[in-house]
């Protein structure tokens, strides 16, 4: 529990931290006492490295110094009550500079023009786009245990900023998790007696974080990336490429699941929000389409239940199957109650008929579709016209 109440203060700071009123004040200062100044540290530059991966370890480190700092001092017995609000506002303004060390971000200028606690709070809502692909490379045993020995806390510092800009997207617990269980590891790997046989067993014993925390970044990434719907639609046809004997009902449920789960955990300060569902999630995938494809089954058959969620997720799509002309949505459909339902049977029927498009194409095409659509029903066309404009529509969008 204590480390979830630590979490839940640590989103607290990290929406807080330029506001400057009292009770985000005392949320602050509450978590600098329960972590203590090095833990707060730490926590801090992982929220700031998730918030600017594209910035530089010492944009980032200047920051979290400045923050640190004006923390301590303004949480201190006897400080001034002003001075929190004071020193936030000096932050605001010394971010403003033009030689300010700090993280740049193009919206700095638009919220410089603005005062007081309006200039906070557009500050306070700047962020980068995530990193689209992990560029981390974590170095070989040796270059770790050498680089920890010459300076502990450098090499701490310099790995949360690299891990937790990277791998920024998976929720919060478990980037947390991971990198205080990797800087244990190294601590006590480094000065063993046998490293390498020290780094093995820690590894195996950390694989599963290790590939929770990895897979739930990339996941949540496409979730933040594509927006709750886009991103059920991207993994009904990602099931549907794959398995393309199976029927809707087999795999709309299983996209549904997923796309719940991940917005139900990808931004949750659960510590076991996502290794709870995910392994439910796989026992859905096993139930629906082990008995429809061999290589499902294959997959059941992994040991972990991250085993058989990795298995699937980076399955290869199948064959296409041999199957009549496509037959698109009637205006009656999309006009009506179910055009939701009608967009999910035409991204099975794009599916089936252009098995080589990716799954983020076929998003698109029906993405597409049901703008025209939408469109055309608000206007109340008449539907014979409406009918007809947008099956012309999709005919253009399957022949480009």
């Amino acid at each position: 529990m204590k480390r979830v109440l630590v979490l839940l203060l640590a989103l607290a700071f990290g929406h807080a931290l330029e506001r400057g009123r009292d009770y985000e004040k005392d949320k602050v200062c509450q978590e600098l006492s329960t972590l203590g100044k090095d833990d707060f540290r730490s926590l801090s530059l992982i929220l700031y490295s998730r918030k600017f991966p594209s910035s530089t370890f010492e944009q980032v480190s200047q920051l979290v110094k400045e923050v640190v700092s004006l923390t301590e001092e303004c949480c201190a017995e006897g400080a001034d009550p002003n001075c929190y609000d004071t020193r936030t506002s000096e932050l605001s303004i010394k971010s403003c500079e033009s030689d300010a060390p700090f993280p740049v971000h193009p919206g700095t200028s638009e919220c410089c023009t603005k005062e007081g606690l309006e200039r906070k709070l557009c500050m306070a809502a700047l962020s980068h786009q995530p990193q689209e692909f992990p560029a981390y490379v974590e170095p070989t045993n040796d270059e770790i245990c050498e680089a920890f020995r010459k300076d502990p806390k450098g090499f701490a510092d310099q790995f949360l900023f690299e891990y937790s800009s990277n791998y920024g997207q998976a929720p919060l617990p478990l980037l947390v998790g991971y990198t205080k269980s990797y800087l244990s590891m190294v601590g006590s790997c480094c000065t063993s007696a046998k490293p390498t046989v020290c780094f093995l067993k820690e590894r195996l014993q950390m694989k599963q974080l290790s590939l929770l925390t990895t897979m739930s970044n990339r996941v949540c990434s496409q979730y933040a990336a594509y927006g709750k719907e886009k991103s059920r639609m991207s993994h009904l046809i990602k099931l549907a490429q794959k398995v393309p004997t199976a029927n809707l009902e087999d795999v709309l449920p299983l996209a549904e699941d997923l796309t719940e789960i991940l917005s139900r955990c990808c931004k949750s300060t659960s510590e076991d929000c996502m290794a709870r569902e995910l392994p439910e999630h796989t026992l859905k995938i096993c139930g629906n389409l082990s008995k429809k494809n061999s290589k499902f089954e294959e997959c059941c058959y992994e040991t972990t239940p991250m085993g058989i969620f990795m298995c699937s997720y980076f399955m290869p799509t199948a064959e296409p199957l041999q199957l009549p002309a496509i037959k698109l949505p009637t205006s009656k459909d999309l006009c009506g109650q179910s055009a939701t339902q009608a967009m999910d049977q035409l991204a099975e029927r794009l599916r089936t008929k252009m098995p080589n498009a990716s799954p983020e194409e076929l998003a698109d095409m029906v993405a597409k579709h049901s703008d025209f659509a939408s469109k055309c029903c608000s206007i109340n066309s008449p539907p014979r016209y409406c009918s007809s404009q947008i099956d012309a529509e999709m005919r253009d969008i399957l022949q480009s």
